[in-house]
């Protein structure tokens, strides 16, 4: 055991990560992906499988309207919200363990009595890691090692969360095996250590020095500085029309993600793929999902030397592609290739975000515009799963409409992405 701890620290603290605090971060986004994992383990359990496929969809449907649809107004709340508290980053990624683990225990008497109080005990849970990864994303631009781009280190931290959740999830379901309850008390003690973990941090995550806010706004915001003066704060779409447009690329691959996780669960619980249980169906569509996101933040790494808007362009014109040959010739491989090459574009496509905002936004308010992304994101995926709860369980007919929709944003994206890659510098944003 001593061994392999070793082992995971010399890999996660390798390249100067270890000294400026960057291997921290990801043994805590670790944690946090473990601590997730149990509590979706647990619940999936007891809203999804424990239940008929009719009363299934409408416990999931009541699910996401209870706790997603109040998030989809909480989350634009929550980047301002953290940008007021810039000197206790540490404080509040703390907070969000802290929160996680005390509604773990609200849950798992939830999952027993089957009290309403499950659904906003989950609300709280959604709320809280979301506020973690935007205090997350805000964290990552301070603890950059020497000669590391911020997409090299977004990728490191993000492997490090898919590599836990890979080990917590079998470990997860076996404590389902022992009773329904265990999982959630597995995700107590994992965020009670995510808590202590969040104070090991190096103190300049909570230096605020040389920061402001991007507003989401497609005007500037006109201010009073100190002295009574005027002056204007750069809004998101104000400081590079890259990052708009690529944004908008990154919804529609989240939408589609979010409405295949639901669609394609209740579809393949009414009709599994052909000789395998509705169980092992949908763990074959995850893994191949959860082994695209993988191999999409590992090449993402390696090409974040290049032109992010071709990346973007090209990998969202796969998925789209990839969806319509699922429609088209409706089957068991090509809906697993259909998760795989949609977790593969989603990781490529947010790293290759990434990297826009690291060149086109201003250091001034670049740590806002990653909290400000991320909620956008967050609320394109429930819409998607709304669409996906709302469909009849029709392969062909619901492939179409995720073909439909990530072409849409790539349609609606690929001119501007292209015209901002050809026009170089001269898209840059410039601070007024």
């Amino acid at each position: 055991m001593t061994r392999t701890a070793r082992g995971i620290r010399r890999a996660t603290h390798a390249h100067g990560a270890g000294e400026s605090g960057l291997g921290k971060l990801i043994e805590l986004h670790g944690v946090n992906g473990a601590g997730d994992v149990m509590i979706t383990v647990a619940l999936a359990s007891t809203v999804f499988f424990s239940v008929p496929t009719d009363e299934a969809r409408g416990r999931v449907a009541l699910y996401l309207a209870i706790t997603m649809a109040p998030f989809t107004l909480l989350a634009p709340v929550i980047g301002p919200l953290l940008d007021r508290l810039p000197h206790g980053r540490r404080a509040a990624m703390a907070g969000a363990m802290l929160a996680r683990a005390l509604l773990a225990l609200v849950l798992s008497g939830a999952v027993i009595t089957g009290g309403l109080e499950l659904y906003p005990a989950a609300l709280g849970v959604l709320v809280a890691s979301k506020a973690y990864g935007v205090v997350r994303s805000a964290v990552v631009p301070r603890l950059l090692p020497p000669a590391f781009s911020l997409v090299k280190a977004n990728s490191r931290v993000t492997l490090g969360g898919l590599l836990a959740t890979g080990i917590a999830a079998p470990i997860g379901a076996g404590l389902q095996q022992v009773g329904p309850r265990w999982p959630l008390y597995g995700a107590f003690a994992i965020f009670v250590a995510g808590m202590f973990l969040s104070f090991r941090l190096p103190p300049k995550v909570d230096s605020a020095k040389g920061e402001d806010v991007a507003l989401l706004a497609a005007d500037e915001r006109h201010l009073h500085g100190p002295r009574g003066k005027a002056e204007k704060r750069p809004g998101l779409r104000t400081v590079g029309p890259a990052v708009t447009h690529a944004l908008g690329a990154n919804a529609s691959i989240r939408c589609l993600t979010g409405f295949l996780i639901f669609f394609l669960a209740f579809l393949l619980r009414e009709h599994p793929m052909t000789g395998q249980s509705a169980a092992v169906s949908l763990g074959i569509v995850g893994v191949a999902a959860g082994a695209g996101n993988a191999l999409g933040t590992a090449v993402g790494a390696w090409l974040r030397s290049r032109a992010p808007e071709i990346i973007i362009v090209t990998v969202v014109a796969c998925v789209a592609s990839a969806a319509i040959l699922a429609a088209a010739f409706f089957g068991a491989v090509l809906v697993a290739c259909l998760a795989a090459v949609a977790g593969f574009a989603q990781a490529l496509a947010k790293l290759s975000l990434d990297a826009l905002i690291q060149r086109d936004v201003p250091e001034l308010v670049r740590t806002s515009a990653f909290a400000r992304s991320e909620t956008l994101l967050q609320m394109s995926w429930v819409l998607g799963g709304a669409i996906g709860i709302a469909m009849p369980l029709i392969g062909t007919l619901g492939l179409a409409v995720g073909a439909t929709i990530v072409a849409a944003g790539w349609l609606t994206t690929v001119r501007g992405l292209i015209r901002s890659a050809r026009q170089g510098n001269a898209g840059r944003a410039r601070v007024a």
